[in-house]
């Protein structure tokens, strides 16, 4: 009878993102070591993605007023609150990294983009906003709007696979909701109507493309799957599956896939317009 005890198999948890962001840091080092101090404190000296996550952000937002240490330490506690900010902050990077071909890297993201950094902190900052830090969410929410020139409410419900290209000017209300795997551009605002506190933003549904400088008033939903095109003024609640463009916007055709949000196809026809 074979007594030889086998030595258990240590199973070690695959974090791909994480994974993805070590390498391509590595990289970085690799081909511009001015870079490299860098590199080291937001990325190489960290054992996971949420440390080395909430180093970077506390970083970027570092100001006199609340130092880069005290607001480390309250993104640990968001994340004692709410784990799965984690999970929703990879689903960002790898939509980033898949829809934006300006994104050759998953480091390049993590690190530079500010569209990225601004979804993590309001991510950050809802956490803290509904657990009853509504003054340390407000004050994140303002120093965001400094750094990243984005203005996203921490009352506002944002969903995961966020894909938020170029970001400058970026507005979200306080009773906003948006779905999962939406893209958006640029000088978007999701706004309310009127000065009444009650539900009063629009809520985006899921893969929902929203195109550069478009502005959506009002507690109206824009349906599943659904496309705006760039500059359009929605005041209506939009169908799921369509394309609506214009001043206002109308219904000017189908969505053209399955799911504009992950497609990134912005293109909408001149005849179109005209029908």
């Amino acid at each position: 009878m074979n007594t030889t005890m086998t030595k258990p198999v240590q199973v070690t948890a695959m974090d791909p993102v994480w994974d993805a962001v070590v390498s391509g840091a590595r990289h970085v080092v690799a081909g511009e070591p001015a870079l490299s101090n860098l590199v080291y404190s937001s990325v190489l000296n960290h054992g996971c993605f949420e440390d080395a996550l909430a180093h970077r952000l506390a970083g970027r937002l570092h100001h006199e007023d609340v130092s880069g240490d005290l607001i480390r330490q309250a993104f640990g506690d968001a994340l004692e609150l709410r784990p799965e900010i984690g999970t929703e902050a990879r689903a960002d990077l790898a939509a980033t990294l898949e829809r934006d071909p300006a994104c050759h890297k998953a480091v390049d993201a993590f690190l530079y983009f500010k569209g990225y950094q601004a979804i993590q902190t309001h991510r950050f900052a809802s956490a803290l906003w509904h657990n009853g830090r509504k003054d340390f969410a407000l004050y994140l929410q303002s120093r965001s709007s400094q750094v990243f020139q984005v203005d996203i409410n921490p009352a506002a419900r944002i969903g995961r696979g966020i894909m938020l290209d170029h970001a400058t000017g970026f507005v979200v209300g306080e009773t906003a909701v948006i779905g999962d795997h939406v893209s958006i551009l640029q000088g978007v605002t999701l706004g309310g109507t009127g000065k009444s506190e009650e539900d009063r933003h629009p809520k985006i549904g899921n893969g929902v493309l929203i195109g550069a400088g478009a502005i959506v008033l009002g507690n109206i939903k824009v349906g599943d799957c659904a496309r705006i095109g760039a500059g359009s003024v929605v005041v209506k609640e939009v169908p799921p599956r369509v394309t609506v463009a214009g001043v206002p916007a109308k219904i000017i055709g189908e969505a053209g896939c399955a799911q504009p949000g992950s497609v990134m196809d912005h293109m909408v026809m001149v005849h179109d317009l005209s029908a």
